[in-house]
Order: structure tokens, then C-alpha cells, then sequence
């Protein structure tokens, strides 16, 4: 608006000598023409004092945008939530992840009688029972694991068995199998407790004798020479018939 009054202004104010000069104008066209710039001149102000009153209102609308208390608090609660999502991600990560395995460390019983070994096969080995199965032909499909060398399969089976058919007659020779088992998979820890377990569960039974000699035979194993030598020699002392009892003399001359 300055920029366009002003040449009309300067113009106007231009013709005031020449018409002094010249002498042609009149009184009364000096006074409108006088009248006309103090008319610019005032449009003028009004203009400046327009734009100056636009001004300090922008300026004060940023003020308010950049103080603005409700701004702030939009810009905390999106904060906030960046964070649970970034807590959401590594939930979901955590839980996307496999829980660990768990093989629960069997160490030899330090009560006087023994405790009933646990039944959970290693992981990846354990057997479902199928439907209508008879305890013979259970405990068989260990058996044959066994003497085919598959000995993780042989313990998934005698312990599927042990804990499907434990009151049958073949229940201690399973208990004794289960046992040899895991002598063969070097688990002495497991197989002492599975033959602790039958001679003092099954006292009277015929795998008392074979028990105590693999009893003797894992403990010795294990580094404890004297435990061992207690086991050889009840084989020797309770069934020096059996067939054990030569092989339990011969294993206790080996360690004396």
C-alpha cells in the first residue's frame, strides 16, 4: 500500500511550486490539493497501523502455538506410546522365542530308601502308549529296543511301562531293564537309583542279584569305590548261587 501512495504523493507534492510559479492556479486549487495529501497521508498511517496490528498478532499466535500446554501434552502422550510399542515389540520377539529344555539332574539318594526314579523320558523320546496294548507286548517293544542297542528308546519304553503297568509281574523286570539302560548310555546317576529302587522295592524278586552287581558296578563308575564294594559284596554274602556272585568276586578283586 506505501509502495503505490507514495509516487502519487510525490507527484502531488511536485505540482505545488509550479503552480506557485506559474501563477495560473487558484486559491481555492491550492487548498484541495492540500487537502488531498493530508487525505494520503493519513491512508497512509491507517495502512502502517493495519500491518504493524497483523504483525503482533502472527507474532502472537506463535507465541501461543509454541507455549500451548495442550501441545505439550499431545507431544508427551505420543512419546509414551513410542515406548509401549517399542515394549510391545520385544514382548512379542520374547515370547516368539522356544522355552528352554529342561533335564532335571539326578544325583544319588542320600535316604536309606531309595526313591522311585523319575518317569519322563529325554525329550524327542518318549512313547505314547497305543490303545488296547497288553503289558507283554509293552514291555517287549522296550526289550527289543534295548537289545538292538536303541537304549533311549528302551528307557522311553520301560518308563512308559513302569508307569502304564506298575502293578504287573513284569513291572521289577522292566525297573531292572530301565536300569541297564541307562548303565549303557553312561547314566550312572539314573542307573544306580532305578537299582536302588528295585532291590528295595522287590527284595524278594530274581533280579535282586543282577541289580546289586550293576549297583556295584555303576558306583564304581561314579568314583565311590566303597559304596561299590558294599554291593559286590551282598551278591557275594545274600546270592552266592547266582551267577552274579562270580562276577562280583572277580569285580571286587579289580578294585581293592
Amino acid at each position: 500500500m506505501e509502495d503505490r501512495c507514495m509516487p502519487v504523493v510525490i507527484a502531488l507534492w511536485a505540482l505545488v511550486p509550479m503552480v506557485l510559479l506559474t501563477g495560473c492556479a487558484k486559491h481555492a486549487d491550492f487548498v484541495e490539493v492540500r487537502d488531498q495529501l493530508s487525505t494520503i497521508s493519513r491512508s497512509q498511517e491507517q495502512d502502517h497501523q493495519r500491518v504493524d496490528a497483523v504483525l503482533r498478532r502472527l507474532e502472537s499466535v506463535e507465541r501461543v502455538k509454541d507455549t500451548d500446554p495442550g501441545r505439550q501434552r499431545i507431544d508427551e502422550v505420543v512419546a509414551r506410546l513410542q515406548k509401549i510399542e517399542t515394549r510391545l515389540a520385544k514382548l512379542e520377539e520374547t515370547a516368539g522365542q522356544p522355552a528352554p529344555k529342561v533335564d532335571p539332574a539326578f544325583s544319588e539318594p542320600r535316604v536309606l530308601k531309595p526313591v522311585k526314579p523319575a518317569l519322563s523320558a529325554e525329550p524327542g523320546t518318549a512313547i505314547a502308549t497305543a490303545p488296547g496294548i497288553t503289558p507283554t507286548s509293552a514291555f517287549n517293544l522296550a526289550y527289543n529296543d534295548y537289545l538292538n542297542g536303541k537304549y533311549e528308546l528302551a528307557v522311553a519304553g520301560f518308563q512308559r511301562f513302569v508307569k502304564d503297568f506298575s502293578g504287573t509281574s513284569l513291572t521289577p523286570n522292566a525297573q531292572y531293564w530301565l536300569g541297564e539302560s541307562y548303565y549303557n548310555l553312561k547314566d550312572y546317576g539314573r542307573a544306580i537309583q532305578t537299582f536302588e529302587y528295585l532291590v528295595a522295592e522287590y527284595p524278594g524278586n530274581e533280579k535282586v542279584p543282577a541289580s546289586l552287581y550293576k549297583l556295584g558296578l555303576a558306583t564304581a563308575e561314579t568314583g565311590d569305590l566303597v559304596k561299590s564294594r558294599k554291593s559286590l559284596k551282598r551278591v557275594l554274602e545274600e546270592f552266592p548261587a547266582s551267577d552274579e556272585s562270580k562276577l562280583a568276586k572277580n569285580k571286587l578283586a579289580e578294585i581293592r
